[in-house]
This record gives C-alpha cells, structure tokens and sequence, in this order.
C-alpha cells in the first residue's frame, strides 16, 4: 500500500476517563488509527469574558486529511465542551514509510 497522507488531531478533554471515551469512538470507528492520550496539561484560556486556568488531557489522533471532517464531527458528539478544540496539524512527509502504510490501512 501507498504512503499515506497524515495529520494529526490536537483534542483536549476534561477528564482522563472523557479522552478514554473519545479515543475508543474515534479509533474504534477507523476514523484515526491511533489516538494518544497525554494527561497533565494546564491551559490558560479566556472563556466567556473571564481568564480561566483548568487542567486538560490533550488527545492526538493520526488519521487521513480526508478523514477530518468525519472525525471532527464524531468527536463533536462525544466531547462535553460547548465548543470542542479540534484542530488538523499537518505532518510532514517522510519517516517511516511501514508506519504510513500501516495508517492507511487501519482508517476508513
């Protein structure tokens, strides 16, 4: 099989058990074929007027650019923010050519 293109999805959630959830739909539909979940983020952000301080999980899905929209949808349905952060990060080509083939053929 080909290369595949990647980009990776930058998610963050609440709760560890929230990024659980969220990694087990994504992946578990082959919208991503993989999601890493890296706990311990504090983010500093304005939300309504306010500065807020919270802790977060940061989620990184690997998948297709063809894919995004679907997954972003999907994540739209689980992830408990008013508004989710998803955003595609580009991934340069290269690498390891057995792991890009191996993207490819566990995604839709």
């Amino acid at each position: 099989m080909a290369e595949a293109d990647i980009v990776f999805l930058y998610v963050t959630c609440p709760t560890l058990t929230e990024a659980e959830t969220l990694a087990e739909a994504i992946v578990g539909q082959r919208l991503a074929a993989c999601a890493n979940i890296l706990p311990g983020m504090r983010s500093v952000y304005w939300w309504q007027g306010k500065l807020e301080k919270a802790d977060e999980i940061v989620l990184i899905f690997k998948t297709r650019p063809d894919l995004v929209e679907a997954a972003t949808a999907a994540i739209k349905v689980v992830d408990s923010y008013t508004v989710p952060c998803v955003l595609p990060l580009p991934v340069l080509p290269g690498g390891n050519p057995d792991y890009r083939a191996w993207l490819a053929e566990q995604t839709l």
